[in-house]
């Protein structure tokens, strides 16, 4: 019934200023702002950001950017100021880089401005 449809993610923020900035600038992302917020634009799939005034972050990650080469994007990326989470305690233990290497799995995280959790991950 929905097979042919386009669906779409959308997320909150609490300032749609800081996440345009971050997206468009730091993460170098297509966006277009629109009247109700803005949209992520992907090849094939577009995600859309609306502001909440309430918005509590996300305690999971809402968006995943598989990558060839993480080493080199999580250098990028903190180069353009993006801060990497460290995980020193339980099975996620991450590198000295904020890189976590588990059977199958090379990803790290970090956050938008809103708090929201993102990652990099190895394809």
């Amino acid at each position: 019934m929905l097979g042919n449809t386009k669906p779409f993610s959308s997320f909150s923020v609490d300032d749609l200023k800081k996440a345009k900035d971050f997206y468009e600038k730091t993460l170098g992302l297509e966006v277009k702002t629109e009247a109700e917020g803005l949209e992520l634009h992907f090849p094939d799939y577009n995600i859309f950001i609306y502001p909440k005034e309430n918005h509590v972050p996300a305690t999971f990650t809402i968006l995943n950017f598989p990558v060839k080469g993480i080493e080199a994007t999580v250098d990028g990326l903190s180069k353009r100021g993006v801060h990497f989470e460290k995980y020193e305690e339980g099975e996620l233990k991450t590198d000295e880089k904020g890189i976590f290497r588990g059977e199958g799995t090379t990803i790290a995280w970090f956050k938008d401005p809103a708090g929201n959790f993102l990652s990099v991950i190895e394809e």
